[in-house]
């Protein structure tokens, strides 16, 4: 309702992004929209779908046919400590989550060390709030209107007010790509959705460094 079906459109183009698989992690995948999209763009894949709310993740198995459920497995999981071994992920994606979790760094370091060498990390995520966008409308949409919708559709008041909030306080795309750099990502990319409002990051393990060949003998 409040992005006006455009969710859809975003999140698919987080699917394609994330390459063929055949093993993602699914990073606070509540409902699990993404999980299921993840399954049917790639029907051989596997889907480990993590969240910290037991609550939501219900609700979304709730949603799986039964030709989705032997590929998507709901695990209830903190992003910034995974009950997952080293490189065991062709890709890992989070829309909408990263920016509840903090600190970021935390994750950052847990997806690099569950992605494979060469793996593939997508990241859906509001720009910050603080750009205007369409002369102003979207910031006060964002800010007045967002909230008050939210409210009528889930009777949570305070949970759209959060939201508003917390995209405000995000960092911008390009602040956003310097702090994945730092953290140890490589070929980093944003790609802006919808005027902005919404940005697609993604970015690479690198692959690990072939060793040194060994020299024997007096030769050069």
């Amino acid at each position: 309702v409040l992005s006006l079906g455009l969710d859809r459109v975003w999140r698919r183009r987080l699917v394609e992004a994330a390459g063929p698989g055949p093993a993602f992690v699914d990073l606070a995948a509540g409902t699990l929209d993404v999980s299921l999209a993840l399954a049917r763009f790639h029907p051989q894949a596997q889907v480990l779908a993590m969240d910290v709310a037991g609550a939501m993740l219900r609700q979304g198995l709730k949603k799986i046919p039964p030709s989705d459920r032997p590929s998507i497995r709901a695990v209830l999981a903190d992003a910034r400590v995974l009950p997952l071994p080293d490189a065991c992920a062709e890709a890992v994606t989070i829309a909408f989550g990263i920016r509840n979790i903090q600190p970021r760094p935390k994750a950052w370091d847990e997806i690099l060390r569950v992605l494979k060498p060469g793996g593939r990390l997508c990241v859906l995520e509001f720009g910050t709030g603080r750009r205007r966008i369409w002369g102003g409308v979207y910031n006060l949409y964002l800010r007045h209107i967002l909230p008050r919708i939210g409210a009528v559709v889930s009777r949570n008041p305070a949970a759209y007010r959060y939201l508003a909030e917390t995209i405000a306080a995000f960092p911008d795309e390009v602040l956003l790509a310097e702090e994945m750099l730092k953290a140890g990502f490589a070929n980093v990319t944003y790609t802006p959705m919808t005027s902005g409002i919404v940005f697609l990051h993604t970015a690479l393990k690198a692959p690990a460094a072939e060793p040194a060949p060994v020299r024997t003998g007096n030769g050069p």
